[in-house]
């Protein structure tokens, strides 16, 4: 099994640990500490050396951070986590609702006379500590640079990640490493700048076409990289995990031990690009004057994928249906009652596992019945795996890395007799699913633009849920990818080739859970006979197909559009899936496509 049941942190780790911090603390003439989920390359996702913030505290989501004192320990977490929080924290820690409560106005209020909290420059981006030092002037608090007091006190703490690298074939990256570099570094140089610092691990994996397994579901390995505006590349990897990739590399790119980045950063002469969002404020120290704020020179390209990209995750979301498939015509066998959360996990895995291009699971596979459900990120474990009981829903999010795509998908099951307010809130979310699938909108428009267009229904019935529309996706990289996404947030313009998913979502804590995903790519909106003038648009066109629950659907709330809408998504299903489908998932696919 790629994904573990096993039990990674527990409340009642956490005081002691959180003791022989404060001892750290006060050794270091400190007031505080700040833990971040980050690592020094600042991804989202880091390897089990860097779980600093759930080795501490025993909160396992993908975001947030502790500010430790020495009377009060503060866990920011998002809406997403809200729940999540409560269960895997001892009394000993804060829940702070975050961003809506800000580190500097949380530390004011705690430290009214004010003191000094360390923070480990490497694991904080410079605009963040930028930010939070503006929020702090006269106010007594001041941030201190430090050495990881977490490090200090981690008696067992895992070592550094060093599996090997491999190439990425031409076939599913579409474009060469020599042409990447070429063209971003032209870039550069019409931007006045003399090389760019790339810290991210899958803008450097996308740029020099390899991929890693350094960090669980993610192929991607740990370094940094300086692309220079001549077209050379100095990468900054332990050697010995390259030995797999023969000439790959070529000329144009030189290699050097991890620990010489910071001399070799500054030696840069001239302007030299950054992304302060994501450039480690260890980093930023060496830069000081010679940083230019112009973004991550990957990110951009990465996320505008391909023909040959967008081609390979096609592919991939076929053949991960199929699995999917498999799976919810093996669950509709099962009576209420007789299966348990891991089961379904186990079961789906093992059908994905039949496809030879799989290379592992893009995420943990969030299964969770009844009230689990409402947990957003729920991971299931030995201690909380439970039935899928009659008038339960299932919401089943989950997903596949395979050599020419990254996929993700969520469906929301019925088990048994489901109730009628379960039922119109699922209606609900499937009408939003719907409509954004439906638009088609002006070029220039970013994700908080269109994003609301999903909410619609839910905010209708005064109802609404506490994390993004949509999240970009890599293409066999990371299954969330930046800089566009479906959020409030987000001010980056959709372009063509992005691929994002369209999942809203409705949580009703203690009670049940539904979301409804599908993957969907940006493209040219062809034109319409009789258009008033010639405004270029865009569309989506969609990846994911595997049928939505049609037992969970009140037809009365839908209209005649949206309803035409699912037929023809069925429609489509059918034709592109039954084929590959035993004979028993056949039958089983003709009844859950059928027409509403």
């Amino acid at each position: 099994m790629f994904q573990s049941f096993e039990v990674t942190a527990r409340p009642e780790q956490g005081p002691p640990r959180l003791a022989a911090l404060r001892n750290e603390i006060a050794r270091e003439g400190l007031d505080g500490f700040l833990i971040p989920r980050a690592d020094a390359h600042q991804g989202e996702y880091v390897a089990p050396r860097d779980e600093r913030l759930a080795w501490l505290t025993g909160f396992t989501g993908s975001a947030g951070f502790c500010a430790v004192l020495t009377n009060v320990a503060g866990v920011f977490i998002d809406g997403r986590y809200r729940t999540q929080v409560k269960a895997q924290v001892a009394v000993e820690y804060t829940p702070v609702p975050w961003p809506e409560t800000s580190l500097s106005a949380w530390l004011k209020e705690q430290l009214p006379k004010g003191g000094k909290v360390g923070f480990d420059p490497w694991l904080h981006a410079a605009d963040q500590i930028a930010t939070a030092q503006k929020d702090l002037v006269n106010s007594g608090v001041e941030l201190v640079r430090c050495g990881n007091l977490v490090d200090r006190v981690w008696p067992d703490q895992p070592p550094p990640p060093a599996n090997p690298v491999k190439t990425h074939p031409i076939e599913f990256a579409g474009e060469s490493a020599d042409s990447k570099i070429n063209r971003l570094a032209k870039a550069l140089q019409s931007g006045g700048n003399t090389a760019a610092v790339i810290t991210l691990p899958d803008s450097i994996m996308w740029l020099l076409n390899i991929r890693g397994s350094d960090i669980g579901y993610n192929p991607v390995a740990h370094g940094f990289a300086i692309l220079h505006a001549d077209g050379r590349v100095d990468l900054f990897m332990a050697p010995e995990k390259l030995t797999n990739l023969g000439d790959h590399l070529g000329d144009q790119i030189r290699i050097h031990e991890p620990d010489s980045f910071l001399s070799a950063v500054a030696e840069l002469d001239g302007a030299v690009q950054v992304d302060l969002g994501t450039l480690p404020q260890a980093v930023a120290d060496v830069l000081q004057g010679k940083m230019v704020d112009g973004g991550d020179p990957c990110a951009l390209p990465k996320a505008c994928k391909n023909p040959a990209e967008i081609a390979g995750s096609a592919e991939a979301h076929l053949r991960d249906a199929v699995a999917v498939v498999e799976t919810l015509c093996w669950l509709d066998t099962q009576p209420p009652g007789t299966l348990t959360e891991t089961q379904v996990v186990s079961r789906l895995e093992n059908n994905r596992r039949k496809d030879n291009a799989l290379q592992d699971i893009s995420f943990d596979t969030i299964a969770g019945t009844g009230p689990n459900g409402a947990i957003m990120h729920y991971r299931v474990t030995e201690e909380t795996d439970s039935r899928l009981d009659n008038g339960h829903i299932l919401v089943l999010d989950s997903g596949g890395q395979y050599l020419d795509g990254t996929t993700d998908i969520t469906r929301t099951i019925a088990i048994g007799d489901v109730g009628t307010e379960e039922k119109a809130c699922f209606t609900r979310v499937l009408k939003g699913m719907i409509n954004l699938s439906m638009l088609r909108w002006p070029v220039g428009l970013a994700g908080r633009d269109i994003e609301s267009i999903a909410r619609e229904p839910l905010w209708a019935a005064g109802q609404d849920f506490n994390h993004g529309v949509g999240h970009g996706v890599g293409a066999y990289l990371s299954v969330h990818e930046g800089p566009q996404r479906l959020s409030k947030l987000s001010h980056v313009p959709l372009q063509p080739g992005m691929i994002l998913s369209n999942e809203p979502g409705y949580y009703r804590e203690g009670a049940f859970g539904i979301r409804i995903e599908n993957l969907v790519v940006v493209q040219e909106a062809p034109g319409l006979p009789g258009g008033d003038d010639e405004r270029a648009m865009l569309t989506w066109r969609t990846l994911t197909y595997v049928p939505i629950d049609r037992r969970l659907i009140v037809v009365d709330m839908m209209t005649a559009q949206e309803r035409g809408w699912l037929n023809a998504y069925h429609r489509d299903v059918a034709e592109k899936i039954r084929p590959r489908l035993g004979d028993q998932a056949q039958l089983w696919l003709d009844a859950a496509t059928a027409p509403i």
